[in-house]
Order: structure tokens, then sequence, then C-alpha cells
């Protein structure tokens, strides 16, 4: 037993009331057990209780121990005044409180303390797993809703970390987003730091010259710090000296890694990727802002690299023909991870309900994401529809799975409640 499983016990009331009686014997009846009170002071606030013929309205306060009320000192504490009620596990001593104290111990049912050890103890993919498939559609429409919205949230937090280091600007901060996006897990830190170090005016001054773009973002990037056999490396490092001097710009100091990963993830196919990106629409955020549908925001992130990478993956290492397109699957990343959570941050830091909505009804039109997470649920025979399911389901392995919340997930809530 643990006070956060009493706490839930209590509050949905999952024992047994028949015959309901205090430590001294009085007959006690819960007329409203009080609403849950997460700030400072007992564990319910606002119950209503009956013992023998008299009605009690005030606070509730639920240990494991009964001696865990001295232990806690809340004799000394005034936000202890209005207490009604002592709820207790297991009655361990007699404290003479001037208030009555009911024991639950022998009132819970052992099947539902046994699935919640059993899923405690569990190491499975996720606690519930043998249990999920009976939830019915309209719960988990709900609870993914809510995951959903935790989620964008959560994303929000880093949204406006960005938007107090570059005083409010949402064109900036959409930069830094995108460009994090284009470095993949691997790179994404270091393209943050390439974007942070070239502010945006900067960058609108040479949207329509896509090499002087290059040259900005490969000379912030150090990959244009060689010697070139092709002329065209070594006409970018040329203009990044001058244009590094007349801004002034300060070099961040990253490691960009090649290893391991598809060419078409290399850092200098996405940095050229990135460089037509703002060659083709800088103003990013106002266009996503105005857009009437996700195909008009799809169509601002179809691009393709410049000339050069037709033939190239890295400098001075020529390959057979191919476009550097930005697929599908990278567009729906970008989506996901960068343009709706802004769009979603953008209405919940103006209170407009407007963009939020907007943003969870496009991530409905985005594919799925398959990752070994959503396979895991598909496994069980929970549904990936889309970017919205998807998106809810890896806030619910992250945030409540892996850290065992079952009692605050409406999932496991309602598995527990119904045994």
């Amino acid at each position: 037993m643990t006070e956060k499983l009493l706490q839930y016990i209590w509050q949905f009331q999952l024992y047994n009331k028949q015959q309901l009686a205090t430590t001294s014997g009085e007959t006690i009846e819960i007329i409203h057990p009080g609403i849950s009170n997460t700030n400072q002071g007992p564990d319910f606030t606002n119950a209503k209780i009956k013992i023998n013929t008299t009605t009690w309205a005030g606070n509730i306060e639920l240990h494991l121990l009964s001696a865990d009320w001295h232990r806690h000192k809340h004799s000394e504490d005034k936000n202890y005044g209005n207490v009604i009620l002592h709820v207790v596990w297991q009655n361990d001593a007699e404290l003479s409180l001037p208030f009555a104290t009911l024991v639950l111990q022998d009132r819970v049912s052992k099947l539902l303390l046994n699935r919640y050890k059993e899923w405690m103890d569990k190491k499975s993919f996720i606690p519930c797993e043998n249990n999920i498939v009976a939830i019915n559609a309209i719960t988990w429409l709900a609870w993914k809703d809510r995951l959903l919205v935790e989620r964008l949230q959560n994303k929000s937090v880093f949204i406006f970390d960005c938007l107090q280091k570059n005083n409010s600007h949402w064109e900036e901060t959409l930069w830094w987003l995108i460009a994090k996006n284009f470095g993949i897990k691997v790179n994404s830190d270091a393209f943050l730091s390439i974007a942070k170090s070239i502010p945006v005016n900067i960058l609108a001054k040479h949207k329509n010259q896509i090499h002087q773009l290059e040259a900005l973002l490969f000379g912030q990037a150090g990959l244009l710090d060689n010697v070139f056999l092709d002329d065209y490396p070594g006409m970018l490092r040329k203009e990044y000296e001058f244009y590094k001097n007349k801004y002034k710009l300060s070099k961040p100091s990253i490691q960009l890694f090649f290893l391991r990963m598809r060419p078409a993830n290399f850092p200098t196919i996405r940095l050229a990727q990135l460089a037509m990106l703002v060659h083709k629409s800088l103003h990013l955020f106002s266009a996503i802002k105005e857009s009437a549908s996700l195909q008009e925001i799809r169509a601002l992130l179809d691009i393709t690299a410049n000339d050069y990478w037709l033939y190239h993956y890295r400098f001075d290492e020529g390959s057979a023909y191919k476009e550097k397109k930005l697929g599908t699957q990278m567009i729906d990343n970008i989506l996901i991870n960068s343009v709706l959570p802004i769009l979603f941050a953008y209405g919940h830091f103006n209170n407009e309900a407007t963009y939020k909505d907007k943003a969870i009804q496009w991530l409905q039109e985005v594919k799925a994401e398959q990752n070994n997470i959503t396979k895991a649920f598909q496994a069980i025979s929970i549904e990936n529809k889309n970017a919205f399911d998807s998106q809810a389901l890896l806030q619910l392995k992250n945030e409540y799975c892996n850290n065992k919340r079952c009692l605050d997930c409406a999932i496991g809530n309602k598995i527990l409640r119904i045994v």
C-alpha cells in the first residue's frame, strides 16, 4: 500500500461502505469524500460526513499509519485545524485526536490491491497490457485528446523558453525549431546552435541568393574550414569569410556527425535543404498562421536542395545523380515536431483557441508515426491511425507508463475501478 493508492481509493470510494464505524465504535456515513487537494494542507477539502446523528463539514487527512499524524507534526500546523476525519490504512496507535479515525485496511478488494501491486512490479512494455483491450473507444478517445494536449503543452514550454531568449520573436523561434528539426536526433542540438548564431534578419537580407544562404549556414557549421578541390565550396568559403566579418558572426562550438546514418540525412544535405527553405519562404511563421489547410503548409516545405547537391552528399565527393528533395516522411516530422507545436503554443500564448484547435485537427491529417513505442502499442491492439494517435501514445508511454503513474492514467484508473 502507498499513500497515493490510499488517496485514490478514498477519492473514488473503492472500499466496502457497509456498516462503517470509527475506531471508537461510532457509526459513520461518508456523504461526500471531499475534493483532492494538491496544495499545502489536508489531502481532501470540503468533505461532508455524518457521525452518529451529527453532520460535519470540513477537511480529511489520510495516512498509512495512525501515528503518521504526529510524525508529520500536523497538530502544530494551523492548516490542519479544520480536519473532521482521519482516514488510515492501519491503526497502529491511539492518538486521542479531537476528531474520528476511520480504518480501511479490511475494506478494500484484494483483487484491486493485487492488480496494483502486479502493475508496480511488472517489467513489461506497459503495466496494464493484459487488461487494456477491455477499455472502450469512448474512454480512449477522451484520454488521447487529453494526452495530446499535455504533449503539446510540454513542447510549448521549450517554445516559450526560446521566446524569452529572442525577445518574443515568433519567426526567429520557428527558425530555431525547424533548424533543430532538420538536424534530426543526432545533430539536432548542433543545428539549433547554428540557427541561434545567425539571426533571421541577417538571413532575410540574403533570401534571394541561395549560395549566400548556404555560405552562412555551412560556414557557421564549420564545414567550410578546409581547402576544397571543387569550385563551389571554394566560392562558398570566400562568401562566408566576407559575411562573417561583415556581421561579426561568432561560430558556435559544435560537432556534426555523419557516421552510421543514411546519406540523405547527412548534415550537409539537411543544411542545403534548410538554406533552400529560407530561400523559398523566409516569413514562414506568418505563412503558417494564415494557412487555411495543411496542404498549403506542405507546399511551403516541398523543397529540393541546390543543384550542386544533385551529384554530391559531401563537398568534394561526387556521387550518382539524385535530387535531394525533402521527403514526405521528413515533412511529416517537421509538421509534428515544429510547425504544429508552435501553432498550438501561439494559440495558448495569446489565448486564441482557433490556433490550438487547428493544430490538433491537422495532426489528425498527418500520417501516424511508426517507431518502437507505437508499434508495441499496435501489437497489443491499440489503434494508431494518425499523428494525433501516435503523439498521444508517446505521451502515455513516456509520462505515465514508464513512471508507473497508473493512478493518474484514465486507462489504469478505469481498469482498477472495474475489478
